[in-house]
């Protein structure tokens, strides 16, 4: 059980005030802190910071006689988160006890009412006042560790940020390098296509060319031209006729 304490998270938030009786005196504001003071014991302070300042300490026997008031059954893990849940719902309350008047008097008593949701065990936390130097401390400890948790919540938001931009860095060049790749390719082809296209006009250009039809018009000359031997040529045949001068 003492490490549910070890690794338990300080809680910071705003109760929901609330008077025990009617009163015509406005509500005030109160913060509340709750964390481990050791391995055995948590520590729960509201403040607002003027004229009250309450406390519970509470010892793991303690918490236990809580589990059995509430009949809260299952493990201790099991009670031990729906206290904690409790704590931190928006529905906490800070209910006071005694009109505080405004000559500055304070609140006779207080207790924390808190409730995971409707229809679900209701935990009740006594609180005890502070005065003089124990409530000071009190303030001083929630002031600071305020403070701490801000500032490990800034750092956590400044590294998650940092980290989103050089993802975000590292998404923008892989994506230039795959639009450069896809650009060279088309590239690529297209200077392919242009060099074959090329070699097409070429060979029909030298096909067609003023030298090859020269060339091929002579020879059709020369052939259309070219003499048939003697003994090719085909011989006559008949009686051949002729003037006779004796007849």
């Amino acid at each position: 059980m003492a490490m549910e304490f070890e690794d338990f998270e300080p809680i910071f938030c705003e109760p929901k005030v609330e008077f025990s009786a009617q009163s015509s005196s406005p509500l005030p504001q109160f913060l509340l802190h709750a964390y481990a003071s050791d391995s055995s014991h948590l520590v729960i302070h509201a403040a607002n910071f003027h004229s009250d300042t309450w406390e519970a300490l509470l010892s793991v026997s303690q918490l236990e006689d809580i589990r059995d008031i509430t009949g809260i059954g299952g493990s201790w893990s099991e009670f031990f988160d729906y206290f904690i849940t409790s704590i931190k719902s928006a529905d906490l309350k800070l209910v006071l006890e005694g009109n505080s008047g405004f000559d500055g008097a304070s609140y006779g008593k207080a207790k924390l009412v808190a409730q995971k949701s409707k229809g679900m065990p209701v935990i009740s936390i006594p609180l005890t006042k502070l005065a003089d130097t124990a409530a000071r401390e009190a303030m001083s400890n929630l002031s600071l560790r305020l403070f701490n948790a801000f500032k490990s919540t800034k750092n956590s938001l400044n590294q998650e940020q940092e980290h989103n931009a050089q993802l975000t860095k590292a998404i923008a060049a892989e994506k230039a390098k795959s639009e450069s790749m896809q650009l060279l390719e088309q590239r690529q082809k297209f200077q392919k296509t242009s060099a074959l296209e090329k070699a097409d006009v070429s060979t029909n250009g030298l096909q067609n060319s003023p030298e090859k039809q020269a060339t091929r018009d002579t020879g059709s000359t020369k052939a259309k031209n070219r003499v048939v031997p003697a003994h090719r040529r085909t011989k006559v045949r008949g009686a051949q006729l002729c003037d006779n001068d004796e007849s």
